[in-house]
This record gives C-alpha cells, structure tokens and sequence, in this order.
C-alpha cells in the first residue's frame, strides 16, 4: 500500500486528519499583507504601511503538512493558510508579551460539509539575518517618512554609561527596532485539523507538543512519535464510548455523545454565557433561529469560534444553513457586503470605536461586541416564546456551577479559586528541576505501572509522587479533568434547556407534515412546486402567545430543511438529528400526552438535567478504549535534532505513511466504515456528487445559491461569480417570495379559477410581507458605495427626493410660469406621481423614529396602494444616481435582472392588502366623504340638516355634520382600519327634507383606497319605509381607469349594504323557489361559522356577513317574504316590520286578557322577550325606517340567541293568516322547522354587534 493509500485509506474513522505548520518563509522574506491589514473603516486604507513595521503584518505561508492529502478531506493550503494565522505573521521583540494562543477555526464548503481547525500560535526566535536585516531597513524607511513617531535624540543615541539592555528596551518601548540590540521574534502555528470538533482534546495535545519544544531537555521520544501517533493511530471513538490517547506528557480523555444524545458539541458554553449575558445570549439565539444576519466581533479569534459554535448548537434540532464563517479573514471582508443571512466573526483591532465601524447593510443585522459583553438588535421581530421563565431557568443552571448569568460580571468565587489552583504548581504547572524529571519519566508505562502499585500498598515514594502527582484529585484525575467534566456537563444541561424548549412547541409537528409524492426521486424533482408543511393549521394549532414567533420561524430555510429530512426518512434513514428529536417527541408522549385540542403556553422544564449529565459523568470517569502508546518510528539518524525554543523541520516520509500493521485497523476500520456511513453524509466529511446531492442542493436553496465563500481562490474572477451568484439568488428569491405571497393570499381555488376569497391569516400575511421588506434591503444594501444610515432603502430615497427638489428649483429659477404648467400636467398625468406624496407621508409620521422604521412604512404604503413596482421603477429609472449610489456589480445596475425583480413585484399588484393600514394603527388619517344623490337637485335643494359616522374595524369617526348643500366633506381621525359600514342620516327639518341617495363613497387620502357604501334609498317621513339614517355596507372600489395603469386585476369585491335592486327583488318573490331560499340562508350561516372558525384577529368585520348584500338578514328577508301580501292598500306599502308589530300587539293583548296565562312558562318568557326587544327598537331615540328595524331585531336576536325562540310564536299567532299566502315558507312547520335547525348552529358562537348598528338601544 503506498503512502497515500494510507494515508487517506482510514481517514473516516481517525481523530486526526493533518497536521500542519503555519509561519514564515525565509526563502521568499518579508511580503506585506496588504489585505490581512485592510481595516474595515472606509478612512483607513493604506494604514497598514504607516504603521510602526513591528506593528505591521507579513504574509504567512503553509511550511508544512502532514500527510501531503487524505481522499475524504483534501487539503486547502490557502483555506487553512488564512485560519491558521488570519491577522498574518505578527513581529515582537523581547520587550513584547510573547504568551502562546490558541484559536479554533473551521472550513464550511458549498454543500455544507465541515472541518475543523485547532491552532496553537507562539513565538519563535528569528534567526535568518536577511529578515532581521530586512525589518531593520523597514524601521528606518519608517522613521524617514514619519520624523514624529521617531524616538526622540536624547534616547534614541544611547550614552556610552547606558547597558545594551536598556537602550534595546527603551527602542523596544517606542515601537522600533535595532537588529545590534533586540532580538525579534516571529509568530508560528502548530495546527490540528480534525473532522470532529474535539476543542479540550486538540488544545491539550498542541500544548503538550510546544511544551516539548521549549522545555530544556528533549521530549521522551521524537515529536515525530507523537504527531504520526494522532494522525494514524488513535481512532474517533465511537458513539456513546470515551478514549484515552496519550500527548507528549500527559494522557487526554476525549468522549462522543451516544445515538439517542444531544450531537457532540465540545466548546465551552459556560464561556458563552458570561461573555453576553443569558438575556442577550437569548436574542441572539433568537436572531439566528429567525434567520438574521449576525456578526460577532471581538479581539479574540477564540471568542468569535466559542460563541459562534455555542450558539449554533443550541439550535437543535435545526441547522445553520446560510454562510457561516466565524472567523472572516481580513481579505473576505467583501462578503460583509452578502445580501443574504449569515453568521460570520470579526477581529477588532484594539481601540477602534464601534460607532466608526463601517457595515455595508444593518437594517436586518445583529451586531454582537463581545468584549465589551453588548449586542445590537434588527428592528421589529417576534420574542421567542416563554422568554423569561426560559432566562429563569438558565440562570439557575448557570448559578448551581458558579457562573453569574449577568455579561461581563467578575468571576465567582469557585471561579476564582479554580484559576488559583491551575496556576499553583502543585497542579502540574512544575518548574526547574522537577519538570526536567518529570519530562524525563512522564510517559514510561513501566515507571507508571511501579508507581500505581507502591500507592495500592502504601509505600512512600517521594520523588515520584513530587513529579508524577500531577495535582491528582479525586480518583486521580487532575484539576484540568475536572474542569473538562465541569464544562462538558454544563455544556449539556444548558443545551437540554433549549431542546426541550423545541420538543414542547413541536411535539405534533409530524401531524402536519405533508407527504405527497409517491417515492423519492418525484419529491426530489417537484420539491419546489410542493407543499410540505400545512403552516395555517400548524398555527391554528399553537398557542396564541407562540404566534408571532412561530409564524416567522416556519419560514425559515432551517425549518425547511428539517421538515425536508422528515419526509426523506420514509424513504431513507432518517438523518441522525431528527432521529434523536423524534425520539425525544416519542418519549414525551409517554409521559406527558398532548392532545392537539388542548393549546396551554405554560412553560414547562427541562427534566433530563441529572440524567444527562450522569451519562458524560459515566464516560469520562470510565474510560471505554486506549489508543495506541507513541512509539519510535523507523526515522534517519540525525534527522529530528532537537534545539530548545525552536521548532524542528520532521521527517516528512515517516508522517506521510500510515501503519500498516495496526491491529486496531485491521480489526475495526471495515466495521467503522460501515457504522460511519450514514454520519459521514450528515457529518459532511464526504462530498456527495451523484444527482441526489444535486437534487437536494438545487431543492433547499430557495433563493440562496451561496452557502460559503471560497477562501482558496481569491482572484478577480472568482469573487465577480460569487457576486454573479448573489444577484441571481437575491433575483430567485424575489420570484419565490412574491409568489407565495400571491398563492396565500389568494387560495388555491382562486389561483384556478381567477377569483376567490382570500384565505391567508393576516398574521401569515404579516410575516411574508416583513420578509419581503427585508429581501429589498438586502437588495439595495448590495454593491452600495458608500454606505449612509441603516436603510440603504430609505437613503436611496431621500437622494431621489433631493435630486427631485433640486430640479424644480433649477426650473423656477429659469421659467415660473413654465413650471407652474409642468408641474401641474406632471401631477395630473404622470403615472408615477404619488412617489413623492408616498414618502412626504412616511416622512410626517412623528410615530416612526428610525430609517429602517420608515423604509418598512413606505414598502407597506405602496405594496397597499399597489405601486411597489411602479415607485420602484421611478426610483431607479435616475440612472446617474443609482451609477453614484452603487458598484457596477450590484444587483440594482444588473439591467435584466432588475427588470425582472420589478415584474415579480409587479405581481402582486393582483391582490388586495392593508399591511400599511393594519399595522399603523394610531396614525391620524385624513377622510374624504362624498355623498351621490340619484337626482341632481335633490340635494341641493334639501333644507335639512345631514349628517355621517364612518366605521371600520378599528373604531368610528363619530358623527360629522354635512354642510347643507354640501354633497364632500373631509375630515381627520385615528385610523379606522379597514371601513365596514356608513351611517348616513338628517334630521328632517324643513320643507324639503326628504333625500334620495345612491351612494357614499369615503377615500382614505392616505392609502388611497375607496370605498362605495350603496344606498340606493329614500331619506325622510312619509317615504319608503320613513327611514331618516340608514346603516349603508361599504365595498372596496376598483382604481380609476387612469390610476389603474399596470395594476392588473385584483381580488373579489366585499359585500355591500342591500339597495334598490334587492328591494325590489325581495318584494317580488313570486318567482323564486324555496331552494333558492334555502340556498342563500345556508349560505349566510356557513358565512358566519367560517367566520367564528378563523383567529380571532383575523375575522374582520361580522357586520358584513349578518347586514350585507348576501348577509343573514337578507337571507331572512327572503323567507318572511315568500307568500307576504304586501299589495298597497290606500297608497301604503306594508313591511315585514308591520306583521311583526302586529304579532306583538296581539301578544300583548292577549297576555293582558289571560290568554297567555296558560301557556308554558319557558313559551312565555319568550313572548315577553320578544315584545321587550319590539318596544325597545320602537322607542329608540334614533329614526331607522321599517326595514331597519328588522334589521335590528334579527341581529339582536342573533346575537342573545333568541331567533329560533322567536319564529314559533310569530308561525303561531293568528295574524299570520291575514298577512301571509297559504303557500308561504312561514306557514309551513316542516320549512320553518328546518329554520330553526340552520339557525341553531349560531348559538355556538359568541355574536357581538357593531356600535353603529346598537346604538340608542336600550335592552
């Protein structure tokens, strides 16, 4: 087997794949790292050479790895390059702190696959005179160019009194350098890159390796020994085991999570949370289950890596889908400019001011400072559910190991008796003489196995125990085992939390997991056209607290994904995460049956803790398997010399060969293989190319094409493909977006057949709508010169409105008279005129205080004007401004994209919102009423006084008095919402009171919609019914011919108030069957349980389905006049209202002879329930004609649940045979029977009545 069969053929099952040495070439010299020290602030370009040069920083290079390449990793030499050392090779000399660092990184591919990076970074002694002479000609080149940061005279020329010592200090103290004085020192980094992330394991190991290099004696064996050990001979352990493998002093203990356990997850959470605080640890956690874009930013590489994979953890059992680089590399400081989520880290440099910092886009970013323990929150997003009790009980976690749940609050006390203990030598922290000895023995089994039985038999062996004790505590495990354990069983405990968090808000998630395709390769072909998840009935499912939250998450890409897996696994085997969520979900319904009916938002506990906690106890505490000792390898003599403080060049032919009698190989790697199969897919240590992965990553992209920038190849064309690749994600996730937006605002039905009532909840209306405002500014954040406040939207904006107003300035200075005409046609015909109104709106809302605020409002005023895509069109067609505003590689100067971005918009010009409306709901809004006579002269000859009250769904305006005359009115109130009813009336005064309307119509000035309340009717005594107001129900109106240019169609029209034409069909029912009486009552009933049916703050208005055109009181009316004989008798029309009046009167009568004295008690009660509503409307101080007083009586009996009461005794009463035909519907039992059963269903649900239909009335 050659070298690299070897070398690659085991890799699956190996702990270690490379080991690899970062650090200075001094082949090649010094080269300026010119985009390592690119700062972020736009002022700061070229900083990096007027820097002191030991504060400047030099390219690294890769000077070795070690096997050239394994199969299942292939080595990324300028990836792992650029992680290894991301700020570059770093200078100090011997009056700099030179303290050995340690930092982890990890390479996410385009298909998601991970691997991991332990750095172990120190200083190294500089001993090639071409670089010391080098650094010194660029300390005098520096000084030449910078007199005032030159040492001054009396210091900078020692006096002969002066020591070498001193005057190298004192240079050393100004930031310069002297080659005849000062040593210099250049940074090298030993790293570990494992398929696993073993963080305690690694960091111990490269410790171990820099201690041998700078101890005075040689380490017991070659460090060769040692590294071909950790890449060949100690294994993964396996799932549920620990493993003990041996560094070059001490043995480490590493262990794995179990099938049914939370996934491997090493880095300390017990960091995490005293860096940020629990709250602010609970937003951020919050921000990246919504999918946001977070950027960590600290000083410290190893922070960026602790937090950024603490948080991801939490997410169980979801992922991470979208770009993740925790640390970014200074030359990828472009790819802040990504218009897509993403979780990326950045090194601050010491000193910089936060509010200098420059980011390309902030409207939807969550900026995390970790070393100063704050975080900034994106505006306007849901809180995760149950957030306090969940603070609450992480804090309490976090108290019971001595960690204060507060950011940036001072060590506890164990804390601090812990870092004591660590740094007292007593704990293996030996010098001098000791630690020769003990470098000398540590290691030898022999010496180990003597010293083990002189303690069993109580022998006394000094010089042993002085060296080998190791500061043993309990068990004979040392003070950094324990901290190990102390870590990983708070690291459990606090992941449980926020797992039983998600097992409770989706233990029914599989009940709404729709599975629709046959077999596997149909789903995978159609994943885009299907529908996977029923997210209405999830919601309707959920408490009402857990709404807003919940219906944001389901449309995330992570939430996806993971109901993805849930539908291969009837297919496949399910992917290891869901399997143990699924698990988890089953074992709860063991205990804890929940039933979907039963909705409660009570917090309930993790209660696993001990349990979980006692399993990583077990196994660390019991070790399950030994790797192989180090051993001598068969090297060349005199290759491998030792040389104190410098590390030594390895043979690289016995590290590129793995062992080829391995026991352990031989017996476990084909069993491994197999057992590893399936994690090595989920794990990504494998790259799936066949057409499934193909399938799957085309599948679940959903508008995001980029799942990671590239760190090997920075070339001009590879980043301009990775932006190409950023517009047509942004340009297929717009398509997406929009779409969904129209099929679930329309229905299904609608989308067929063109037509339809809108289905979508206005919470689910609400998230899609909140998306698409972040998808435009992401949009226009991209490619942005210069960036100006948080909305890259609402400064584009304003920019058009400068320029706009700049224009017109320039025209009133040349021609007034000319511009008055211009401006005047501009206004009347220019189909894009309203932009300016639009955002003079937005701009007067004292409510909104922040650019981004206002951005939203102006996408929501015109998404509900429907000119989205028309203002976007007119903002964009400047193209002098946006070439100034954006790079020639934004989407916005991508001429066929965006001509496509604006017809998705344009889409959704076919339906109906109000997402400006319903959300600004306290703004005061300014009214237009006008009212439409049927005769020209009618009003204007009126002599009474009229008056309106406009009602929506969030309040009324109160009566406005009309001016007499006066057919418009305009008046201001707080948003009503969307309006539903009119009340329109006079008071009858003068000789020519009576008024005959058609209409009202009511504009909003603000959105611009139009409502049309039909009256059709007769206003005074003495005509029609004697109606002097009347309840009108308004309908939203059709755009103008000339405000409609490229709207398109739009969505069904409400109900409105019955008119002239229903009048007159209701009285002339002679040719209208049963059936269709039938029909229509039913229809009204369904209507109003449909209604009951929907959220409660998604029913709209009830008014509409009892008052409207095909509303419960026409439906009645229908059937009260079926067989009616209202032929006119003396000139006078009879009403239904008249037989109801009489029926009464005759109750009364008879109750005042005795007759009802005999009846049963429940039948008179009724009897005088019916007449006390009668006398209630009657003497009602308002004037509602006879029509509106059945009205009333019918919505009245609704809603006390008195209707089916009621019909018996008016079928009953003898007036009945003179008013009605003895074919009526009213005279038959079995019809009127069948009534009462429709009416029935009502009594279920609770019925409340508009003020503008009960006003006056007093039960």
């Amino acid at each position: 087997m050659s070298g690299t069969n070897a070398a690659s053929g085991a890799a699956p099952c190996r702990f270690a794949h490379y080991f690899v040495i970062c650090g200075i070439d001094t082949e090649t010299g010094l080269e300026p790292d010119e985009l390592a020290a690119e700062p972020i602030q736009l002022e700061g370009a070229g900083a990096n050479f007027e820097q002191s040069p030991l504060k400047r920083t030099f390219k690294s290079k890769v000077l070795a790895h070690y096997p050239e390449n394994v199969e299942w990793n292939p080595f990324d030499q300028d990836a792992v390059n650029m992680l290894c050392m991301p700020k570059g090779l770093s200078f100090r000399t011997q009056a700099d702190s030179r303290e050995p660092q340690f930092h982890s990184f990890l390479i996410t591919r385009e298909d998601g696959s991970r691997t991991y990076g332990f750095v172990h970074t120190f200083y190294e002694e500089v001993t090639s005179p071409q670089i010391c002479s080098a650094m010194q000609t660029l300390y005098q080149m520096h000084q030449a160019e910078n007199p005032s940061s030159a040492t001054p005279s009396s210091s900078s020329s020692s006096s002969s009194t002066d020591s070498p010592s001193s005057s190298s200090c004192r240079s050393a103290a100004c930031g310069g350098y002297d080659a005849s004085r000062d040593t210099l020192y250049v940074s090298k980094a030993l790293c570990l890159i494992t398929p696993m992330p073993f963080m305690h394991a690694c960091r111990r190991f490269l410790s171990q390796v820099h201690r041998a290099v700078t101890a005075s004696l040689p380490p017991p064996l070659p460090l060769e020994s040692y590294v071909h050990n950790i890449l060949y001979e100690v294994p993964l352990p396996p799932p549920g085991r620990s493993l003990k493998f041996h560094g070059v002093y001490e043995p480490i203990v590493c262990q794995r999570p179990g099938p049914g356990e939370l996934p491997l997850a090493d880095f300390p959470l017990g960091q995490t949370f005293p860096l940020l605080g629990v709250e602010n640890l609970v937003q951020l956690f919050n921000c990246t289950l919504l999918e946001m874009q977070i950027l960590l930013y600290s000083q410290d590489y190893q922070r960026l890596m602790t937090v950024a994979e603490g948080i991801t953890t939490l997410l169980f059992p979801f992922q991470w889908q979208h770009v993740y680089v925790p640390i970014l590399p200074a030359s990828l400081l472009h790819f802040l400019d990504a218009p897509v989520p993403y979780l990326m880290g950045l090194q601050s440099k010491e000193g910089t001011d936060r509010s200098k910092l420059e980011l390309p886009q902030e409207a939807n970013l969550c900026f995390v400072d970790i070393d100063n323990h704050c975080i900034e929150l994106p505006e306007d997003f849901p809180q995760f559910p149950n957030k306090p009790e969940l603070i609450q009980e992480l804090s309490e976690v976090l108290l019971r190991y001595g960690i204060s749940p507060v950011g940036g609050a001072p060590p506890t006390s164990s804390q601090q008796a812990l870092r004591e203990l660590e740094d007292d030598g007593r704990n293996g922290n030996l010098g001098g003489e000791q630690l020769a000895v003990l470098e000398l023995l540590q290691g030898n089994a022999t010496l180990e196995r003597l010293q083990a039985l002189a303690k069993r038999t109580g022998v006394r062996v000094e010089a042993l125990r002085g060296v080998g004790g190791e500061g043993e505590a309990q068990g004979g495990r040392t003070a950094v085992d324990e901290e190990e354990l102390r870590n990983a069983k708070l690291n459990v405990q606090l992941r449980e939390v926020f797992a039983s968090r998600f097992t409770m808000m989706f233990a029914d998630y599989e009940a709404f997991v729709i599975q629709s395709a046959p077999d596997l390769e149909s789903w995978l072909t159609n994943r885009e056209q299907m529908h996977n998840f029923d997210k209405a009935s999830f919601l309707s499912d959920q408490p009402e607290p857990y709404l807003p939250f919940l219906s944001h998450f389901i449309e995330t890409q992570m939430f996806a994904t993971f109901i993805d897996n849930k539908i291969m696994s009837q297919w496949e085997e399910k992917e290891p995460l869901l399997r143990v969520f699924d698990g988890r979900i089953d074992k709860a319904r063991l205990y804890n049956v929940r039933a979907p009916s039963l909705r409660s938002s009570n917090y309930q506990r993790c209660t696993i803790l001990k349990e979980s906690a006692q399993a990583i106890e077990q196994r660390l505490l019991k070790i399950d398997h030994t790797a192989i000792h180090p051993h001598l390898l068969d090297m060349k003599i005199g290759q491998g010399k030792y040389e104190q403080g410098f590390f030594p060049k390895l043979q690289s032919d016995v590290l590129s060969v793995g062992p080829t009698n391995n026991k352990w190989s031989n017996r476990t790697a084909t069993a491994q293989r197999r057992k590893d199969r399936h994690r090595q897919q989920t794990e990504h240590l494998t790259l799936d190319n066949d057409l499934k992965e193909k399938y799957m990553q085309e599948a679940r992209s959903l508008g995001k094409n980029l799942r990671q920038p590239k760190l090997s190849d920075l070339s001009p064309a590879v980043i301009a493909q990775t932006n190409w690749k950023f517009v047509e994600g942004l340009l297929k996730e717009c398509r997406m977006k929009t779409k969904r937006m129209l099929v679930e605002k329309m229905g299904r039905e609608a989308v067929e057949l063109g037509h339809g009532e809108a289905n979508i909840t206005g919470l689910e209306e609400n998230t899609l709508i909140a998306s698409l405002c972040d998808l435009l500014e992401r949009i226009w954040s991209h490619g942005l010169q210069v960036k100006q406040g948080k909305s890259a939207l609402w400064s584009h904006l304003l920019h058009y409105q400068s320029t706009i107003c700049f224009v017109i300035c320039c025209y009133l200075k040349k021609n007034i008279f000319f511009l008055r005409s211009y401006l005047f046609t501009f206004s009347l015909s220019h189909p894009h005129a309203s932009l300016l109104p639009v955002l003079r709106h937005i701009q007067s809302m004292g409510e909104i205080k922040t650019d981004v605020g206002r951005a939203r409002a102006w996408i929501r005023l015109s998404l509900e004007k429907k000119l989205l895509s028309q203002h976007l069109k007119r903002l964009l067609s400047r193209q002098a401004l946006t070439k100034k505003l954006y790079k020639r590689y934004a989407f916005l100067r991508c001429e066929e994209e965006k001509e496509q971005f604006l017809f998705h918009l344009l889409s959704l010009n076919t339906v109906d919102y109000f997402c400006f409306t319903s959300v600004f709901t306290t703004i005061m809004i300014p009214y237009r009423a006008v009212i439409i006579p049927i005769k020209k002269l009618s009003n204007a000859m009126t002599t009474s006084n009229p008056w309106v009250c406009v009602s929506g769904e969030l309040g009324d305006s109160g009566v406005r008095q009309i001016t007499k005359n006066v057919l418009e009115m305009t008046f201001d109130c707080q948003n009503l919402g969307k309006l539903t009813t009119v009340q329109l009336g006079h008071d009858n005064s003068g000789l020519l009171a009576k008024w005959l309307v058609d209409c009202v119509m009511v504009r909003n000035e603000i959105t611009g919609h139009t409502y049309k309340f039909p009256c059709g009717r007769w206003l005074g005594k003495g005509v029609d019914d004697g109606s002097l107001e009347r309840v009108l129900i308004g309908e939203l109106t059709s755009p103008n011919a000339d405000e409609d240019c490229g709207r398109g169609c739009r969505t069904p029209d409400m109900q409105h108030s019955p008119g002239q034409t229903r009048r007159a069909s209701i009285t002339s029912m002679g040719g209208r069957g049963y059936t269709q009486i039938q029909e229509a009552i039913g229809e009204a009933v369904n209507s109003i349980c449909k209604h009951f049916h929907k959220p409660e703050k998604e029913r709209g208005s009830l008014t509409i389905l009892l008052c409207g055109e095909v509303g419960l009181v026409g439906a009645l009316e229908l059937f009260f006049h079926n067989g009616f004989k209202s032929a006119r008798l003396f000139q006078k029309t009879v009403f239904v209202w008249d037989f109801v009046e009489k029926a009464v009167a005759y109750m009364e009568s008879a109750d005042q002879m005795g007759d009802m004295q005999e009846t049963a008690e429940p039948l008179g009660l009724t009897c005088v329930s019916l007449c006390h509503y009668v006398s209630a409307i009657n003497s009602s101080p308002r004037n509602i004609g006879k029509d509106g007083k059945f009205q009333l009586l019918v919505c009245l009996g609704a809603r006390d649940r008195l209707l089916i009461q009621w019909l018996p005794l008016l079928v009953e009463c003898p007036v009945i045979q003179r008013m009605y035909e003895e074919s009526a519907l009213l005279r038959d039992r079995t019809t009127v029977n069948d009534l009462i059963a429709v009416l029935q269903t009502l009594h279920d649900f609770p019925i409340t009545l508009e003020a503008s239909l009960v006003k006056g009335i007093d039960l």
